[in-house]
């Protein structure tokens, strides 16, 4: 009796190694790949044991084997390998495939996945497992709660929110946010995930980059995987594309987006999308799509006021817990006007330097921190502020700046500003031309030779563009 339990004991023990060493092996890949990834993908696998050097794994179905292989297998060894010295390889199989019985199933309380923060397809592990591997982290801090609402954003987030909180058919479809970098448009796209997530579980969000999407395609075009790929993206309840402004000039993957799209929209679901541009300033996109990107609710975030940087900052140093003086967020908010992020950023420096070397923070005291923030920041106009600002002063649209129209009233104006990002900004001409609408070096070069010409021969020109570069600069 004692040597059976002698046996046992070391069985158990032997269970109990094996267990922890394919714990360590799933944790280390779960950072590796991510939240998203590890629930979809390496958590419904079940270890099985192991013989003669080989670890076997199983998982639930077919499809999931193939993934598994083609995309984890060589990292599953690797690590195994390293942490185990007879090991010699991985073999993935399908439960069914060899007879073996499937763990005890979870009760209705367990089926739902136990997400992450960072995790964005809320369904069931089953249903939900194609769209949950596609999409990308979510940011637990980029909710509704979290966002500061002012003049320049207030239209972008009522939107959002609106569309966050209908339960049933779309108010507005596609939801299409844009506006410039770093003022939010992540922020709120993120934050209808997360209330759709805690308000209704059950719908499957998915939130990716146009980018990501524009490569999951690719790779289903060379595995011939196509048909994996539409069911993944056209099962989902809301989807959600990230910078769409990427798939300009890709023929082919606009082609696949634009089916995506009217599929959904056709059953009902809904589409948030964002950019850099509005749908009708895209360069690049087919007109087709720009029409489905115009049908929906267009919302524009515009560049922060002083009022809404200062409310930015308050709310962040009450979320840190860090009792900032007014006047040193008054500077801040003054001083750091390109976006949301860097001003979040040299907060986050102050109150880091504060805390590490034990100086109180001050007005000295961040000036002395932020010094090359705050230089870049003196210095630098961007060639978007360039344009606005000359439309605004020659009374024409923003997107004239970017549209073939050769008429003298706009033409004059669009070489000006060109002329302006010139001398302003440490940006190349073909950067500059690409800015214009994808215009050539050579018309930047004419534009700047034209406009010196001008300034030449012309007092009340030359007043324009004197102007309009002290208040650029300033």
């Amino acid at each position: 009796m004692d040597e059976l339990k002698g046996r046992g004991d070391t069985v158990r023990d032997q269970d109990d190694s094996l267990n922890a060493e394919w714990e360590s092996v799933t944790q280390t890949l779960r950072t590796n790949i991510g939240e998203a990834a590890f629930q979809s993908w390496i958590k419904p696998i079940s270890l099985r044991g192991i013989d003669a050097g080989i670890l076997r794994l199983s998982v639930p179905t077919r499809f999931m084997r193939d993934w598994v292989l083609a995309h984890y297998h060589d990292q599953l060894t690797e690590l195994w390998r390293a942490g185990n010295a007879g090991a010699q390889e991985v073999e993935v199989v399908v439960q069914a495939e060899r007879g073996l019985q499937p763990k005890e199933q979870p009760t209705a309380s367990e089926g739902s996945v136990k997400s992450g923060p960072d995790t964005v397809a809320i369904q069931d592990p089953a249903p939900s497992i194609h769209s949950k591997s596609l999409s990308a982290s979510l940011d637990k801090r980029f909710t509704f709660d979290q966002f500061v609402v002012g003049k320049p954003n207030e239209f972008a987030y009522a939107a959002a929110r609106r569309v966050a909180e209908a339960s049933k058919r779309p108010p507005f479809n596609p939801l299409f946010l844009y506006g410039g970098v770093g003022l939010g448009k992540t922020h709120l796209m993120h934050a209808i995930a997360w209330h759709i997530r805690q308000s209704e579980p059950k719908r499957t969000v998915m939130y990716l980059s146009a980018e990501k999407f524009m490569y999951r395609f690719i790779r289903a075009l060379r595995e011939q995987t196509t048909v994996d790929f539409k069911e993944q993206f056209r099962s989902v309840d809301v989807l959600m594309i990230d910078d769409v402004q990427f798939i300009a000039g890709k023929d082919a993957t606009q082609e696949e987006f634009f089916h995506t799209f009217n599929s959904l929209v056709d059953e009902g679901r809904q589409i948030v999308i964002s950019a850099d541009k509005s749908p009708s300033d895209l360069t690049g996109m087919e007109e087709r799509l720009v029409s489905r990107l115009n049908c929906g609710l267009v919302a524009d975030i515009h560049a922060t006021t002083y009022e809404l940087r200062l409310g930015i900052l308050q709310s962040k140093g009450q979320q840190m817990g860090v009792d900032v003086p007014p006047k040193v967020l008054e500077f801040l908010a003054h001083k750091i006007t390109a976006n949301v992020r860097e001003l979040e950023g040299a907060l986050n420096r102050v109150v880091a330097h504060s805390q590490l070397v034990g100086r109180d923070i001050s007005l000295e005291a961040t000036q002395d921190v932020l010094h090359d923030l705050l230089r870049a920041n003196d210095r630098r106009v961007t060639i978007e502020e360039i344009q606005k600002q000359v439309a605004s002063h020659f009374n024409i649209r923003t997107s004239d700046m970017h549209s073939a129209r050769r008429a003298r009233s706009v033409a004059r104006p669009r070489q000006v500003a060109m002329y302006l990002a010139k001398q302003l900004t440490t940006r190349s001409l073909p950067e500059i031309g690409r800015k214009f609408g994808g215009r050539d070096h050579t018309t930047v070069m004419h534009a700047v030779k034209k406009v010196e010409e001008l300034r030449e021969h012309d007092s009340s020109f030359a007043e324009d563009v004197e102007l309009l570069r002290r208040m650029l600069e300033g």
